[in-house]
């Protein structure tokens, strides 16, 4: 471990423009946005037909399910959504009971806060993935200040389960047509993030930047593939495959061509046949060509860690979430709003892995929101059509925001907030003026006083997580070096290794990333962690060696200058 002294931590500013620039949509923006339409639209047209709008809130807490789970495989997938609906149905549950109970608004923003909470520790912890909590949160929130009866509570949740079940048939709708569809994506954005770094290597600019988005990005599709734990296929054998490619370019991106990284990419984001690697110095399905996935094979027979263990350092996030959203209800209410669960959510929306991009959400979610609300006041004449008219409405809001938050939170927003609104209007038309003003009014409550809370409620486990993630490196690090060393390694052992210390260094630069962001705490080991970076990349490159996957350094070149001098 090395001894570098720890350097001070500057304070980051806070940023504001940089928040709300544009990125590039999802390769897949149109899968979740498609999918919300498709589970939304058959319940509230239904609903429609019979008369009964006023139900359909009930129905899409159910239908919004269909957000999830898109980029994990269909095995995985079918779990996934379960959960989710089985979630939203428990948060669902209390809030209707609760509602039923009391008509007492302090206790009703409580109880929204406290779930608020449990649904952000569980969704992080579990690592679902987006809209995470922020859905769950808006049902059960919501449908806490909607008057309710016990007797109704059971009818109600048989809507939502109905409406779930079928979300949870769209959602695995594509399974049949392209059974490998988020494998192959996954794996083929690791090849090509792959790619533009071994550029960036060899053109002698490497960019630290580029490394860690490729090392993410190979982790990622590593936990994609290994989400589904029965047996492989062959298909999934070979994207296993491409993905130790992938791996093995980031530890010598020098021995290494980005073209054929690339065309693979595209071959693998098609309907064919996964292509081959196509090591020269192996015939394929030789024993050679399998030691690589062995370590594979052991990692997909772990067990996951349990819940319980994944909760524990979220327990400062979890207390910002109950914080901030029970203050921003009780402010809201002494405000007079009518509709204090607005304020609510917006809080439990703003909370991210630490203050600096909590700050920004608090921006996008501001700027997104008062655009929004002048979006609602355009399309209401329409929407007040009638009912038929107001659930088009409502299906191009959701479109609308699937569709352009992959690019920044703030622009899906523009949609999501008069999505909310039209919801509010399912049982009966309100005054345009006050929706919006309560809406504007709730938007900046929930923001300041969320993020007020931010800063009141520190992590300051934030250093201790970056010195145990230096810790797992160094011996992750020390266990691979050893068995690199070693001429009686077996492949099992190194490729384990290689991919232990792989995962140990995604970790370290997450962790790293997060403590940074925070406000305040003791001065983080910058300068060591950058040291145990390097040193693990070069230990990784060394594993490569070892296991064969490229020429020793210099072979190459001096083969070349053989065959160029012989007579």
């Amino acid at each position: 471990m090395s001894s570098a002294t720890p350097t001070p931590t500057r304070v980051r500013r806070l940023p504001v423009v940089g928040a709300l620039r544009l990125g590039r949509p999802s390769d897949v923006w149109f899968k979740p946005a498609l999918s919300v339409v498709a589970a939304v639209a058959p319940p509230s047209l239904l609903l429609v037909a019979l008369g009964r709008l006023d139900l359909a809130a009930y129905t899409m807490a159910g239908s919004l399910c269909a957000l999830y789970a898109h980029h994990r495989p269909y095995a995985a997938r079918a779990k996934v959504l379960a959960w989710v609906v089985l979630g939203m149905l428990g948060g669902l549950a209390v809030a209707l009971v609760t509602a039923s109970l009391t008509r007492n608004a302090v206790v009703l923003v409580t109880v929204g806060a406290l779930l608020a909470a449990m649904q952000k520790a569980v969704c992080d912890a579990t690592r679902v993935g987006p809209p995470a909590h922020v859905i769950l949160t808006f049902v059960s929130s919501a449908t806490l200040f909607v008057p309710q009866t016990l007797g109704q509570v059971p009818g109600h949740l048989a809507l939502a389960a109905a409406a779930g079940a079928w979300a949870w048939l769209v959602g695995m709708a594509p399974a049949p047509l392209r059974p490998h569809g988020p494998e192959r994506r996954a794996t083929a954005q690791a090849l090509n993030t792959a790619a533009a770094y071994a550029e960036t290597a060899r053109g002698g600019e490497e960019s630290a930047g580029a490394r860690s988005a490729a090392y993410a990005a190979v982790h990622a599709a590593w936990q994609t593939l290994l989400a589904a734990r029965n047996r492989p296929s062959t298909t999934r054998r070979a994207l296993e495959r491409l993905v130790v490619r992938a791996e093995v370019a980031l530890a010598a991106p020098a021995d290494t061509d980005p073209a054929r990284l690339r065309a693979w990419a595209d071959a693998v984001r098609g309907s064919g046949r996964v292509p081959r690697t196509g090591d020269p110095r192996r015939d394929e399905g030789s024993l050679g060509e399998r030691d690589e996935l062995v370590g594979v094979a052991a990692e997909r027979a772990v067990a996951p860690r349990p819940l319980w263990s994944r909760l524990g350092p979220l327990a400062p996030l979890a207390v910002r979430t109950a914080l901030g959203c029970a203050l921003a209800g009780y402010v809201s209410l002494a405000l007079g709003a009518d509709r204090p669960y607005w304020a609510l959510v917006t809080a439990a929306s703003l909370y991210q892995a630490n203050l600096t991009l909590t700050w920004s959400r608090a921006v996008q979610r501001v700027v997104g929101n008062l655009v929004g609300v002048l979006l609602f006041a355009a399309v209401t004449p329409v929407a007040r059509l009638g009912p038929l008219a107001l659930v088009l409405c409502i299906l191009a809001c959701n479109f609308g925001a699937e569709a352009l938050i992959g690019r920044n939170y703030w622009l899906g927003s523009v949609c999501v907030t008069p999505l909310a609104l039209l919801v509010t209007e399912l049982p009966g038309y309100q005054p345009t003026g006050e929706l919006v003003t309560d809406r504007v009014v709730d938007t900046l409550v929930g923001a300041l006083v969320g993020f007020a809370a931010a800063l009141a409620v520190t992590d300051r486990r934030a250093g201790r997580r970056v010195e145990r993630a230096l810790t797992a490196v160094d011996r992750a690090r020390e266990r691979a070096a050893r068995l690199a060393a070693g001429p009686a390694s077996t492949p099992a052992a190194l490729e384990a290794a290689r991919r232990g210390l792989a995962a140990a260094v995604v970790d370290l630069r997450a962790t790293a990333d997060a403590a940074a962001g925070e406000w305040w705490q003791r001065a983080l080991p910058q300068e060591r962690v950058v040291l145990a970076e390097q040193a693990a990349h070069r230990t990784l490159a060394a594993t490569v060696r070892r296991q064969g996957l490229l020429p020793d350094p210099g072979t190459t070149s001096t083969q070349t200058h053989t065959e160029d001098t012989s007579p």
